[in-house]
C-alpha cells in the first residue's frame, strides 16, 4: 500500500451541508492512498459536528475557541493545531467553500510544486475567474480613481489559504505559524520568501479548471446564519455554480461518507 503524499487541512465552523459537499468531492475524486485529511472543527456545536464525528476516513480534532477571536484567528489556531500532526511530505490548506471539480486536481497541484525543490508553496491570490466585460469595466474603474487621484496603495500578495499547497519540513520550520493576527497565510508568505523559496502563484482561470472558491455560499446554503446580506444576484450567480457541481446529488450520495 503507497504512503500518503499529502495531508489536507480543513477548518470547519457552522457549515453543515458546505463542510459535506467538500469533503464528498475531495473524496470522489481523489485515489484514497494518496492523502489524509485533518478537519478542525471551530466548536461549532451543531450539526456539522455531529456529521464529522460520524466519519471514520478522516481525523477529527476538536478546539474550543477563545473568548473575542476573530474568524483570521480561528482559522489560523485551527491549522497551527492540525500541522502538528502532519506527517505527510505536502499539506494542502483548504476552506469548506472550495469544491474540487475534477480528477486531474491533486496532479496538477503536486506536478507544479514538485517541478523544483525550491518552491516553498503554491497557489493562488485570488480564485475568482472574471469575464472580459468585468475585466474592462475595473480598467475603466481604475483610469477614473487615477484622474480623481483616489489610487489606493498596492495590496500585497501571498497564497490565501483558499486552496494553497506547502512542503510540510519548510512550513514546519517556519517560525510562528500562522496565528499572527492578520490575514492568514500571508505572514507565513513572507517568511518562507525572506528565507530564499519560492512562492508560486498559479492564475486564477488555471486553477479554476481543477477546483472552485464559492463566495457567498455559506450565506445561501445556511441563510439563517447569515450575517451580511448577499444580492439577489449574488445569490443566482452562486446557485449556478452549485449545480455545476450537481450538489443536491453529491448530498444525497450518503456512501461517500463510508469506510
Amino acid at each position: 500500500m503507497s504512503t500518503p503524499e499529502v495531508t489536507v487541512i480543513i477548518a470547519n465552523y457552522k457549515t453543515p451541508e458546505l463542510t459535506r459537499l467538500c469533503l464528498r468531492l475531495l473524496r470522489m475524486h481523489t485515489a484514497p492512498e494518496r492523502y489524509k485529511v485533518i478537519v478542525v472543527d471551530n466548536n461549532s456545536q451543531d450539526e456539522s459536528l455531529e456529521y464529522l464525528r460520524g466519519l471514520r476516513w478522516i481525523r477529527l480534532l476538536e478546539r474550543r475557541n477563545v473568548g473575542g477571536e476573530t474568524p483570521h484567528q480561528m482559522e489560523a489556531r485551527a491549522i497551527d493545531l492540525a500541522l502538528k500532526e502532519v506527517d505527510t511530505p505536502l499539506t494542502l490548506v483548504m476552506h469548506t467553500d472550495t469544491l474540487i471539480r475534477n480528477d486531474l486536481w491533486l496532479d496538477f497541484l503536486v506536478n507544479r510544486i514538485n517541478a523544483s525543490p525550491q518552491i516553498a508553496g503554491l497557489g493562488s491570490w485570488k480564485l475568482k475567474t472574471t469575464t472580459h466585460y468585468r475585466r474592462f469595466a475595473g480598467f475603466v474603474e481604475g483610469l477614473a480613481k487615477k484622474f480623481r487621484a483616489e489610487i489606493k496603495p498596492k495590496q500585497e500578495r501571498y497564497l490565501r489559504t483558499h486552496c494553497v499547497l506547502y512542503r510540510t519540513e519548510l512550513l514546519k520550520r517556519c517560525p510562528g505559524g500562522f496565528d499572527d493576527g492578520g490575514p492568514v497565510g500571508r505572514s507565513i508568505h513572507r517568511r518562507l520568501v525572506e528565507q530564499g523559496y519560492g512562492m508560486s502563484f498559479v492564475t486564477p482561470e488555471e486553477l479554476g479548471r481543477f477546483v472552485s472558491h464559492l463566495q457567498h455560499a455559506t450565506t445561501v446554503l445556511n441563510p439563517l446564519r447569515s450575517d451580511k446580506p448577499v444580492r439577489l444576484s449574488a445569490r443566482r450567480r452562486l446557485r449556478r455554480k452549485l449545480n455545476q457541481f450537481e450538489y443536491r446529488r453529491v448530498l444525497l450520495l450518503d456512501d461517500l461518507d463510508g469506510e
